[in-house]
């Protein structure tokens, strides 16, 4: 892989590529160095058992979110083609679009181009109640499981798991101070046993979550979850504060400043058409093909047009999901098309052409957008981890201070303080 398809792939929002650059790479070792020091400022033992909370709790949603996640829509995908559907035909082509796209006007008129692809379609039409609850199925399996783990069963595991380690931290201080240790617990516990079960309707809780993207419903799930089993009211708080914040700088903040860096240096494309050679010449050249206009009617004309099937818009439109193609170089049936997505590519590549022509180097301008567009890439990533890894749990700190008066992990924090002891 080049390091224009790197910068291409962490540069993609709509992808799980900026989560892992951000999540893994950054954010996550950063929190943790973090929360060591913040809380050790008051006690060392706690500071230990915080970030190992941290540790745990952080990379093992990630693992659930870059297997687990795929894995069980994986399964119910497995599912659905065992009872002789395809899971890839899109719900959408059910609301007849005139003249446009339908599954009614998709199979009349790929019937004779692409009869595989009819054949899926008329399948999912002939069963389309089934085939509705079973996509259903797959969306409800593919967010509920996952925000139960994350949100539900991970912290009470990690919950029980800091309770025995911080039971014997106090032993130690009651052996310290010459108390009993039995009396010591029982006043000074913070962690009630009572806690640690796994009771109640995770499923009913999952599935009254409304929200209209699958990583945000996951996500918006794993907050409520984590707010849910929170050990008291401070750690309820300061959980929420710190959920907010992370839905926002993962899922909105990255797209604002994507789009403000793009209006800053007028460059909207991706860095890998910018450095196709052959997409130059064509602009240059004054052969690229493109759409007559941005309407349903002519966008579609052209991709159904098999002589524009190795047209540059064709593939990277292919490419980069505005379309999907079939290997027989077919618009496949089964895809609904955005076409306000699909017009905004086409008019970004007239528009770089115009501008790219009228520069005074052609050759410098080219060069100079895929720097400025891979920089605001890297921009962006940087930018948006550091509000993430620093900015974030530095506010979180500080709004933790204000609420409770210390430093220290509100789940873990003592009713009196600690002597340090690991």
């Amino acid at each position: 892989m080049t390091i224009t398809s790197i910068i291409s792939a962490i540069g993609n929002n709509s992808s799980v590529y900026p989560l892992i650059v951000r999540d893994c790479g950054i954010e996550v070792p950063t929190k943790i160095v973090l929360t060591y020091n913040q809380n050790k400022k008051e006690s060392k033992g706690i500071a230990y058992l915080a970030a190992r909370e941290r540790f745990l709790d952080e990379y093992a949603t990630s693992a659930v979110w870059l297997g687990g996640i795929p894995l069980v829509g994986w399964l119910c995908d497995k599912y659905i083609k065992a009872r002789g559907l395809n899971p890839t035909v899109n719900l959408k082509l059910f609301k007849e679009e005139q003249g446009i796209q339908g599954v009614d006007y998709n199979i009349k008129k790929f019937k004779d181009i692409a009869p595989e692809a009819v054949k899926d379609l008329l399948k999912a039409k002939e069963n389309k109640k089934l085939y509705e609850k079973l996509l259903a199925g797959k969306f409800i399996a593919s967010t509920s499981i996952p925000i139960l783990f994350m949100g539900f069963i991970l912290p009470k595991l990690i919950f029980a798991s800091s309770a025995r380690k911080i039971d014997n931290l106090r032993k130690k201080e009651a052996e310290k101070k010459n108390i009993s240790p039995v009396s010591f617990l029982q006043k000074e516990r913070f962690y009630k046993s009572k806690d640690v079960n796994f009771t109640g309707s995770w499923v009913t809780k999952a599935a009254n979550f409304s929200t209209q993207d699958k990583m945000a419903v996951t996500d918006g799930g794993y907050a409520v979850g984590r707010v849910a089993t929170a050990r008291n009211k401070n750690e309820r708080y300061d959980l929420s504060f710190k959920m907010a914040g992370m839905m926002f700088l993962n899922f909105v903040a990255p797209k604002w400043i994507e789009k403000g860096l793009n209006i800053l240096t007028g460059v909207e494309l991706d860095p890998i058409i910018l450095a196709d050679k052959e997409f130059a010449e064509q602009i240059k050249d004054k052969t690229l093909k493109l759409p007559a206009n941005d309407s349903a009617e002519e966008l579609l004309k052209f991709v159904d047009n098999i002589e524009n099937k190795d047209t540059l818009f064709v593939k990277y439109a292919n490419k980069f999901n505005k379309i999907k193609m079939l290997d027989s170089g077919i618009r496949d049936p089964r895809e609904y098309v955005d076409i306000k997505k699909l017009g905004k590519f086409r008019n970004d590549i007239e528009a770089f052409s115009k501008k790219s022509l009228n520069s005074s180097d052609f050759s410098l301008y080219i060069k100079s957008a895929k720097i400025a567009k891979s920089a605001n890439i890297l921009t962006n990533v940087a930018l948006s981890s550091f509000l993430l890894a620093y900015v974030l749990p530095k506010a979180q700190f500080a709004f933790r201070k204000l609420i409770t008066g210390s430093d220290l992990e509100p789940g873990l924090a003592p009713a009196e303080k600690i002597v340090d002891a690991k």
